[in-house]
């Protein structure tokens, strides 16, 4: 029941950063259209930014006796944007997108070994290079978009990919402890836990003082384990959760391969960041004295 309403939210609050609350139920029945229509995910982007320029442009562009001006914004825009935003979704949007979101799932899910290996690199990679930013979200809307089409195996890769760069830091302050300061280690225990959790910002504060050291290494690790996740086969039904998804009965199928697939890409970022990482210095200075 949740995952029905990913494609109508999606589409809706698209329509609403753009026309604001009036964009809000055209935006969802778009949504919806694009759902029945077999369009899936891009549909209902395109429903999305048809249905908040269209109640954008109405706001703008029809004009109404002060009297009833007060309908405009509750009434009139929802409703020209809700025909407008269906008409074009069932005659001109929807054929054509449903068309090509199937061939994007039939090849997905057709793919070979050597295939499926190099969408895991792209999509673990991805996840590891902003860890939270454009490219990481990118990745994640990609995979998750795909669960409403019952194509599972990129969303495994890409929750396994993006906890890789928080435990991998959590592990090179573990295993090189002196060439990290005491707050980046206390920091590495927070992060070990938010990567547990699927939360990639939690190797920022490390990837922030350290980019051109803690990114490659993130990107390398995260690529591992997506390759890793992809040539095993593994599924995802939940589109975050870490491992806690685990608990939950048949979210994720191949449970002990995936575990190792996490624990390779982390393994591997965590020793070439402790390889690469300089010594801290700060703690060596002398404290003046007054």
């Amino acid at each position: 029941s949740a995952f029905k309403l990913m494609v109508p939210m999606l589409a809706g609050y698209i329509a609403y950063s753009i026309a604001d609350r009036p964009g809000l139920a055209p935006g969802m029945i778009g949504g919806m259209l694009a759902s029945s229509l077999g369009a899936g995910f891009l549909g209902g982007i395109a429903a999305g930014f048809i249905a908040g320029y269209a109640a954008r442009g109405l706001n703008r562009w029809l004009k109404l006796p002060s009297s009833i001006e007060s309908l405009k914004p509750i009434l009139l825009i929802p409703l020209l944007a809700s025909l407008f935003t269906g008409l074009v979704m069932i005659y001109v949007v929807g054929k054509p997108v449903a068309g090509m979101l199937a061939g994007l799932t039939t090849f997905l899910d057709s793919m070979g070994s050597t295939n499926a290996i190099l969408l895991g690199v792209l999509l673990g990679g991805m996840m590891c290079v902003d860890l939270g930013g454009p490219i990481n979200k990118a990745a994640y809307a990609f995979s998750v978009g795909l669960l409403a089409s019952q194509s599972y195996a990129p969303m495994a890769a890409t929750m396994a990919a993006g906890m890789v760069p928080p435990i991998g830091m959590a592990i090179a302050s573990m295993l090189a402890r002196k060439r990290f300061a005491q707050t980046e280690r206390e920091a590495g225990k927070a992060a070990g836990v938010l990567g547990l959790c699927f939360i990639s910002e939690g190797a920022i504060p490390f990837a922030a003082k350290d980019p051109f050291r803690v990114i490659p290494a993130s990107i390398a690790g995260g690529a591992l384990t997506g390759a890793l996740s992809m040539y095993f086969g593994c599924k995802l039904m939940a589109p975050h959760g870490g491992l806690f998804v685990l608990l939950i009965p048949n979210a994720i199928n191949h449970a002990g391969l995936y575990l190792f697939a996490i624990a390779a890409g982390s393994v591997l970022t965590g020793v070439v960041y402790a390889l690469l990482k300089r010594p801290e210095t700060q703690e060596l200075a002398v404290a003046p004295t007054s």
